[in-house]
């Protein structure tokens, strides 16, 4: 394979690790300072205020994704 194929963008794999952690971050950046992320919730800031709400509303399922990635990326290479 080419090293540019290589990116998160391109290897699905990649792309929801950054996904997950994105999630994740902003969740615990909003639990720790909350006027930080809810001043924008529109606009190009406002993906993260989103990303907050989902780590916040959905947490089993994010965790149970984020223990499924960890094991995936442990042991599937």
């Amino acid at each position: 394979m080419s090293a540019f194929l290589q990116s998160a963008i391109f290897n699905f794999q990649s792309l929801l690790t950054v996904i997950l952690l994105l999630i994740c971050t902003c969740a615990y950046i909003r639990a720790l300072s909350p006027k930080l992320l809810d001043k924008n919730k529109t606009g190009f800031l406002g993906i993260f205020w989103k990303c907050a709400r989902i780590g916040e509303r959905k947490s089993p399922y994010v965790a149970c994704c984020c223990i499924i990635m960890a094991f995936t990326i442990l042991f599937s290479e």
